[in-house]
């Protein structure tokens, strides 16, 4: 009998203990290898290689995606399927762009969990609707920032991500404090954020800065 041999990578040790346990439900899969960083997976897979790895988004050091893309190029054969909390497209575009078989989030339930295993050993991809649907969101949305933000919102981007007040910026630019309020205002409608903040890390991730 051939089992699936998993791999978890995970910085939460509970969270790989309650894994290891669910996947004792299942007689074809067989965990063999835990790691709380990508640096241990790495590690690991110098001397073990598993047929599936779950690896979660958020770590220390070196992230779960860029984890994946790293081993892929010296593992071509090794299946990841991404399982974390993130809900946003632009980490299951980089997932399914960095190589991931599948993604799944955590609240995922037992069955999808084991069918999506079971899928990608069998060498398919695994992305549910929900996550197809984020996916193809993103995927729409890149490129459009560019044409939506004027010459001016975008000059004002910068300096907002610069940590200029909105005085400084009027001063900068000879426009009132008002004219920049607005077109800050405009800027999060665009891009569906809620505050400066939100908005920055949005404008980082669309490399619009």
């Amino acid at each position: 009998m051939t089992f699936i041999k998993i791999m978890i990578v995970d910085d939460h040790q509970l969270f790989r203990g309650g894994m290891v346990s669910l996947l004792s439900n299942d007689e074809d899969i067989q965990v063999i290898g835990e790691a709380s960083s990508s640096e241990e997976m790495l590690k690991i897979l110098e001397t073990t290689q598993p047929h599936v790895v779950l690896i979660d988004i958020s770590m220390q050091e070196m992230d779960g995606l860029e984890a994946i893309r790293t081993a892929k190029n010296i593992y071509p054969d090794i299946k990841f399927i991404v399982l974390t909390m993130h809900a946003e497209g632009q980490y299951v575009v980089k997932a399914v762009r960095n190589g991931a078989y599948g993604y799944l989030l955590k609240n995922a339930d037992e069955k999808e969990l084991f069918e999506a295993i079971h899928t990608v050993f069998s060498g398919k991809k695994y992305f549910k609707d929900e996550i197809s649907q984020l996916m193809i969101g993103n995927m729409a949305m890149e490129g459009e920032p560019h044409k939506k933000l004027s010459s001016r919102e975008t000059e004002i981007l910068q300096l907002v991500s610069e940590g200029k007040t909105t005085k400084e910026i009027a001063d900068q630019l000879f426009v009132s404090t008002r004219t920049v309020e607005t077109h800050r205002v405009n800027m999060m409608k665009k891009l569906k954020v809620q505050n400066t903040a939100e908005l920055i890390k949005k404008a980082a991730q669309l490399k619009l800065l």
